[in-house]
C-alpha cells in the first residue's frame, strides 16, 4: 500500500495568455459558435444581406429590386411591363498627366491608329455586350447605341454615350458599359505615351421612359 499522498488537482492554467481574447470578443465567438452548422444556402444569405426579412405593409422605403426576400440574388421580372420608348446617356473622362497624348490624339498620330474612332466602335460594341457583362442585367433588342468622344483644351477625352430601346427596362447600363469601354479603350491606345492618365466621371447625366419617368442629373425625376 502506497503512502504518498494523492496528487492536488490543479486549476487549468492558460498558457498562452497573450492569446486571451477581449470580453467581446468572446461573446462574439460564443454567438457564432452557437450557430447551426448546416444551414440553407437562402440563410446563410440573409446573415449578410442588407435587405430586412420581413416589410411592413406601410413601408415605403425604398427597395433593392434584385435581392429576393430572403437576401438572394435574382433577374428582376419585367415580365408585367409594358414595352416603351427608353433613353440613358452616360458620361465620363479620360484626364491625362501630360499635354503630348492629347495633341497626339487629336491629330491622329498615335502608333495603334485612330484612337477616337476606334474608342467609339469599341463602346458601341460594350453596350451590345452588357447583359454578358453584368450579371443581372436582361439581354435587350436595342435600338440605337451613339458613342461621342472629343480632346477637350489638350487636357482630357470626354466620352458621351446615348443608348435607346423599345422595351421593359431601361438602359443605363448599357450607356454606361458603352461609356466605360470607350474611355479604356483611349486609355489602352494611349498608355504607351501617357502612363499617368486617369479615368474618371463615370455616371448617368439623363434617362427617360419606363415607370420612373424622365430624370436630369441635379434636377430629379421630371414624371412619366
Amino acid at each position: 500500500m502506497s503512502t504518498h499522498p494523492s496528487p492536488v488537482p490543479m486549476p487549468p492554467r492558460n498558457i498562452f495568455p497573450h492569446l486571451n481574447p477581449p470580453k467581446p470578443l468572446r461573446s462574439t465567438i460564443a454567438l457564432l459558435a452557437s450557430l447551426p452548422a448546416t444551414l440553407p444556402p437562402a440563410r446563410h444569405l440573409r446573415l449578410f444581406s442588407t435587405a430586412p426579412l420581413r416589410r411592413t405593409a406601410d413601408d415605403s422605403t425604398p427597395k433593392l429590386t434584385h435581392l429576393s426576400a430572403t437576401g438572394a440574388a435574382h433577374m428582376v421580372s419585367i415580365g408585367d411591363k409594358a414595352p416603351t420608348k427608353r433613353t440613358a446617356v452616360a458620361r465620363c473622362a479620360v484626364h491625362f498627366s501630360s499635354p503630348l497624348a492629347p495633341r497626339l490624339v487629336r491629330e491622329n498620330q498615335m502608333k495603334k491608329g485612330d484612337v477616337l474612332g476606334v474608342a467609339r466602335v469599341a463602346g458601341i460594341m460594350a453596350a451590345k455586350k452588357t447583359s454578358e457583362l453584368i450579371p443581372l442585367c436582361h439581354p435587350i433588342n436595342i435600338t440605337h447605341v451613339g458613342v461621342e468622344l472629343e480632346v477637350v483644351r489638350d487636357e482630357a477625352v470626354e466620352i458621351e454615350a446615348t443608348v435607346s430601346v423599345e422595351g421593359r427596362t431601361g438602359v443605363e447600363m448599357e450607356a454606361l458599359t458603352a461609356a466605360a469601354a470607350a474611355a479604356l479603350t483611349v486609355y489602352d491606345m494611349c498608355k504607351a505615351v501617357d502612363k499617368g492618365m486617369v479615368v474618371g466621371g463615370l455616371r448617368v447625366v439623363f434617362k427617360e421612359g419606363g415607370r420612373s419617368g424622365r430624370w436630369v442629373e441635379g434636377e430629379g425625376v421630371k414624371g412619366v
